[in-house]
């Protein structure tokens, strides 16, 4: 059996086309065939790199989790580097994510981890952790900043601070389908923005109208008031 010297870049190619195949059919119609079809290698480099098809899909939701985890970290990283207010740091933090998919041109083929997760039943405990643990690892870094947040700024509306950085989840993940289904790529970048909007109304101070008016500052404190009533 002859293969590339690189074993490296072969794995890469294995890993990459698997992927896009699970984003574009699932998981279950990925199949091991279909794998070596598309990275143009043979089956024995395939087994070679990965016992099963089941090994493989560990091996790539470990990648995304290290990838993803990675590019948080550096996110927070230039969003803490660039102010030391936590509000606003969280601020940067979503609209980097924001800038980031408004650059798409094209709609995002979609997340690895809710295709593994629409098709669970097919995978082992050890895989669905991973997916488990991506998330858990969001949430608490996320609501780590946001408790920073609330420690300086009171919020306007009660909060729970484990489903208010959950909503950054369920808001990406509901994006990717908008983005698929609309063949679209600005959902993406228009639901970061929402969320960032919506942390900034929520922990900023009431600042004064631009115009001065005294009248439209009462009009907006009777909103202010009005809202949690509805």
């Amino acid at each position: 059996m002859h293969l590339p010297r690189d074993g490296t870049i072969t794995r890469k190619a294995i890993m990459d086309a698997a992927q896009g195949l699970i984003l574009e059919t699932g998981y279950s119609a990925a199949s091991v065939d279909a794998v070596i079809g598309r990275a143009g290698i043979t089956k024995g480099a395939f087994f070679y790199h990965f016992k099963s098809k089941a090994e493989l899909a560990l091996a790539l939701v470990q990648r995304d989790a290290e990838a993803d985890a990675a590019h948080l970290q550096n996110v927070l990283d230039r969003a803490e580097a660039l102010s030391r207010d936590p509000l606003q740091q969280l601020l940067i933090c979503i609209g980097l994510y924001e800038e980031e998919t408004a650059k798409l041109t094209a709609p995002y083929p979609g997340c690895l981890y809710a295709s593994f997760i629409y098709e669970s039943q097919l995978f082992d405990d050890a895989t669905m952790q991973v997916v488990r643990e991506v998330f858990s690892h969001w949430t608490a870094r996320i609501g780590a900043k946001l408790e920073a947040v609330l420690r300086l700024y009171p919020p306007r509306l009660p909060v729970e601070l484990r489903t208010l950085a959950e909503m950054s989840l369920a808001l990406a993940e509901g994006a990717f389908i908008l983005s698929k289904v609309q063949r679209d790529a600005s959902p993406l970048a228009a639901q970061w923005r929402h969320y960032r909007n919506y942390l900034e109304l929520l922990f900023s101070p009431q600042l004064p109208s631009p115009s001065g008016d005294s009248a439209t500052e009462a009009k907006r404190d009777k909103l202010d008031v009005a809202v949690p009533a509805q």
